[in-house]
């Protein structure tokens, strides 16, 4: 099993929980190491179980979902999180992954969808239900939508700096930073810029910080947002 992915699962709702446990057991190349009705004692298990993937539901008791998000992420940063959720308004998908979620699924989502997604988080990707997707979609088209500055505005601000000198990414890390707006994984970033897949993780962990986001899906939304690619 050490080549599996290895999941923690975080869900109330107990027929549901054994559910989807199942399913992730039944799956080869997957190793389900808990499952929890809350957030309680999160950090510990993080830090205990190590685990590459958590599958997070939002409407947890005590700590919610998208609170959790960034405990996971400081006691694992390397540690992808996918939400499972029933939430599809804006608020929520933006809260969680503005907190440093890289995924968001609706539990109406096919169990193979539910597994594809899984292993597509794990090789870098970014899998979101359709109508989650729009959502991000529609954001960014009502970001360019908006009027322009009027000009008499417009030129009592001082000449901005191109973006990238104000992040001070490299040539390199824009390179990468591109690869992963256009969708591609780490592997298809690391062949297409003929280097290793540790160094995209090594450049993605200074572009993080660099950017100042938590997780690859927030770094695309800067990115897009900012117009650095």
């Amino acid at each position: 099993m050490s080549n599996s992915i290895r999941l923690i699962y975080y869900e109330d709702n107990r027929d549901l929980r054994e559910g989807i446990s199942f399913l992730l057991q039944a799956t080869p190349g997957l190793d389900l190491l808990g499952a929890f009705p809350n957030c309680r004692n999160l950090t510990d298990e993080i830090r205990t179980l190590r685990p590459d993937v958590v599958l997070m539901d939002i409407d947890l008791p005590g700590i919610s979902g998208i609170e959790a998000v960034p405990l996971v992420k400081a006691a694992s940063p390397q540690t992808q999180v996918l939400m499972l959720t029933v939430f599809d308004n804006e608020e929520k998908i933006f809260q969680a992954i503005r907190n440093g979620a890289s995924g968001y699924l609706l539990k109406h989502t096919p169990p193979l969808e539910i597994i594809a997604a899984i292993f597509d988080i794990h090789r870098g990707g970014s899998p979101m239900t359709a109508n989650v997707a729009r959502q991000v979609l529609r954001f960014f088209q009502q970001q360019n939508a908006l009027p322009p500055i009027a000009t008499t505005v417009r030129e009592s601000l001082p000449e901005p700096k191109p973006e990238a000198d104000d992040y001070k990414l490299s040539a390199r890390e824009l390179d990468i930073v591109k690869g992963l707006v256009a969708g591609f994984s780490y592997k298809l970033i690391a062949d297409d810029l003929h280097i290793s897949i540790d160094t995209v993780r090594s450049h993605i962990r200074h572009i993080y910080d660099k950017l100042q986001v938590n997780s690859k899906t927030e770094a695309i939304l800067k990115a897009m947002r900012e117009g650095l690619v």
